[in-house]
């Protein structure tokens, strides 16, 4: 585990163990939860289909495409359980295919989706 207080910055990094420069990176969802292995009932969207849903989340400049960095403030679900696990979805995606998914950045559901 990594200890941190509570509002503290946490930084994270993920990159790709291939350096080829034609694939890029992208954070398309990363879900917090008080449980190692749910993360489907009680959760805390970080960022969601690429769009930050925490106000506390920021990114970095990576001086590489297979390089993505970002921050958020540490918090915790309830007193009686300190613990945070996160779970992140990441997209690979090749550099010049810009229909890709590492291109169309936020996502945002529309109200039809939202309402089904």
């Amino acid at each position: 585990p990594y200890y941190v207080d509570m509002n503290q910055n946490l930084f994270l990094e993920a990159y790709l163990h291939s350096s080829d420069p034609n694939l890029i990176l992208f954070v398309d969802t990363c879900v917090a939860t008080p449980t190692p292995h749910n993360f489907m009932t009680v959760t805390y969207d970080i960022i969601r289909n690429g769009c930050a849903r925490d106000s506390t989340y920021a990114t970095y400049y990576s001086p590489y495409r297979h390089m993505v960095r970002f921050k958020f403030n540490a918090f915790q679900f309830i007193r009686n359980n300190p613990l945070v696990y996160l779970q992140c979805e990441l997209v690979v995606c090749r550099a010049n295919d810009y229909s890709s998914r590492c291109y169309q950045g936020c996502i945002a559901r529309s109200k039809r989706e939202a309402s089904s």
